[in-house]
């Protein structure tokens, strides 16, 4: 498997990771119709945009075929104003490419970039059913608060965790 930093050329594959992970992650948690209405051709624009956009850092996972199987995103929210701080925006694995150490590989790549920025604390925001949380709890993010939001017609928990100090995850 290969970890490396994203380029608009991988706007696709990564758009069919994110879109085929938010049908298996969310299959139990949002409206199937939701769901089903997601669509390659945005999300391929919507990470062309992440891509180049300035302060973005997209890393990919690929597996011995140069396909991408994950990737992870992160930078500084606008809505972020903590002071030298970051957020991790997503992360997503195919389910057959999970478990194989490929979320730590990425976490940590996003993580020194982190570091180099000077990021002290990273948040990352995941909705409680999404079992998800665990793995940024097992990396020593900690609950910070809850918020009650409305996605996709349906009302969910939106847990927000932060790592105060990454070093650990970079061991």
């Amino acid at each position: 498997m290969l970890i490396r930093e994203a380029t608009v050329a991988d706007a696709e594959g990564i758009a069919i990771v994110h879109v085929d992970c938010w049908r298996t992650t969310y299959k139990d948690i949002m409206p199937r119709d939701f769901l089903d209405n997601l669509s390659y051709e945005k999300r391929k624009d919507l990470w062309k945009k992440n891509i180049s956009g300035e302060g973005n850092y997209i890393y990919v996972a690929e597996n011995n075929e140069g396909k991408i199987v994950g990737f992870i995103s992160g930078g500084k929210r606008e809505t972020n104003q903590v002071e030298d701080s970051g957020d991790l925006t997503a992360i997503y694995i195919l389910e057959n490419f999970q478990r194989m150490g490929l979320g730590k590989k990425l976490i940590t790549k996003l993580f020194l970039k982190f570091e180099e920025l000077g990021f002290k604390t990273i948040f990352v925001e995941v909705l409680e059913d999404n079992k998800s949380r665990y793995f940024y709890e097992a990396f020593g993010a900690e609950l910070l608060k809850t918020e009650k939001i409305k996605m996709a017609g349906a009302e969910l928990n939106l847990l927000v965790y932060s790592w105060k100090d990454i070093s650990p995850v970079l061991l």
